[in-house]
């Protein structure tokens, strides 16, 4: 018969022994997961790149896997690394365009931005609004909520309604993430063994580029314009204001603007926001009775 200390010794081992089983488990289970996830990953990599898949040997497995991740971590990236990854490539946009000075021009559209963020589909990022001295007519946005409306644009709207609805369309490209999916989308054109990490250089300048140069697809603009127009509804401004202001320039002589001339026909775009507009009974007319508006802007900016 065993003694009290043997059988109690027998105990420990035993508790021991079930710990350390349930502790290598757990490991096994934590590293079987990472194993997935990094052929998930070759396997994205090697389906989307053809010259990968050619000259693939072992010794890439360790190059490409961190790549492949790096392209996972920017799909599931949180609002402060795309903040933050948003104020680099803002950096870069102000060493590429001019940005005005303007105090009133920039007093105008920060006015409106912060009307419109409380009522955006994502008012829980910063928004920084920017004005851009340039006489054409654009707007663009890029991720983490930078906005940029050419002082043309501004020049260009007859009241503060169609200068929030062209606002608002870019924030409809923030609260969407466009940006973010386009940069992964050409990351993984450009080559997914070139991308590094979150923030990279090669990354910021994806972002620029796509900020500056490169159009939205015809589902991102028609996405951004319907987040746009309840958007600007939902803050009180006039929902007519938005396909108004398209058909307007759709029809004036200078031809179509950049922001404009994208993917999907403008004709399709006001289209689509007039149905809209009867389908949902927006019925909103804040913004329209401004009288002032055309005589301050259009002479502020001649």
């Amino acid at each position: 018969m065993k003694t009290l200390p043997t059988k109690l010794a027998n105990l420990i081992s035993d508790l021991i022994s079930q710990k350390f089983v349930v502790m290598i488990s757990q490991r096994i289970q934590h590293y079987w997961k990472l194993v997935i996830i990094s052929l998930i990953s070759l396997l994205l990599a090697v389906t989307l790149n053809p010259f990968v898949a050619s000259a693939l040997d072992l010794s890439d497995l360790f190059n490409i896997l961190p790549s492949a991740m790096q392209i996972i971590q920017l799909s599931s990236i949180g609002d402060n690394d795309e903040v933050a990854l948003g104020k680099q490539i803002d950096g870069q946009i102000q060493q590429e365009v001019r940005i005005s000075r303007d105090p009133a021009a920039n007093a105008l559209v920060n006015r409106l931005g912060q009307i419109l963020i409380p009522t955006s589909d994502r008012p829980n990022i910063p928004y920084t609004f920017r004005v851009v001295d340039d006489k054409n007519i654009n707007a663009f946005a890029t991720m983490g909520g930078f906005v940029y409306i050419n002082s043309g644009t501004i020049a260009a709207s007859d009241n503060v309604a169609q200068l929030a609805s062209v606002i608002g369309h870019e924030m409809g490209h923030i609260s969407a993430r466009h940006a973010l999916e386009q940069m992964k989308q050409t990351a993984i054109a450009q080559g997914i063994a070139n991308v590094v990490g979150v923030g990279d250089n090669q990354l910021v300048g994806i972002g620029v580029n796509l900020a500056l140069r490169l159009p939205n697809s015809r589902e991102a603009e028609f996405e951004a314009d319907r987040r746009g127009l309840q958007n600007i509804t939902r803050a009180g401004f006039a929902a007519s204001a938005m396909p108004t202001f398209m058909r307007k320039l759709l029809n004036s002589s200078g031809g179509t603007p950049p922001f404009l001339s994208t993917h999907p026909a403008t004709a399709d775009r006001i289209t689509a926001l007039n149905q809209s507009i009867q389908a949902n009974n927006f019925n909103t007319s804040g913004g329209l009775n401004d009288s002032e508006y055309q005589r301050i802007w259009r002479s502020h900016f001649r």
